[in-house]
């Protein structure tokens, strides 16, 4: 199934907001790639030194896992669908819903593209 929204190719995003079980925050930045349906990023910030995902997108859904690094030395990792939608503004935006594999906690968050300065 194709997408209209474009590629995730060379995009960053951030987070809208933290979410209760969660260790992003609206710090961390997720810089993107996507190649024929392969998705991947890498992200920092707030309470994550480094964080990595990799995953498929179907459409306009991108299924992934994670792995990351926190400030109290703590890797965790866990799995995520999200939803791809254009904002009013033309940015993209990304619906998650996650849970945890490594530690109890499930949540939904949302990640929105970040625009070059």
């Amino acid at each position: 199934m194709l997408s209209a929204l474009p590629s995730l190719d060379g995009l960053e995003f951030a987070p809208v907001s933290r979410p209760e079980q969660g260790e992003v925050d609206p710090g961390t930045r997720f810089a993107y790639h996507e190649d024929d349906g392969l998705v991947w990023a890498d992200y920092r910030g707030g309470e994550v030194v480094h964080g990595h995902l990799v995953g498929t997108r179907t459409g306009d859904t991108v299924d992934f896992r994670y792995v990351q690094l926190n400030r109290a030395g703590e890797t965790n990792s866990g799995h995520c669908t999200s939803v791809l939608t254009r904002l009013p503004d033309g940015r993209l935006r990304l619906d998650e819903t996650w849970r945890w594999e490594s530690r109890p906690g499930s949540g939904t968050s949302a990640v929105e593209e970040v625009l070059p300065s």
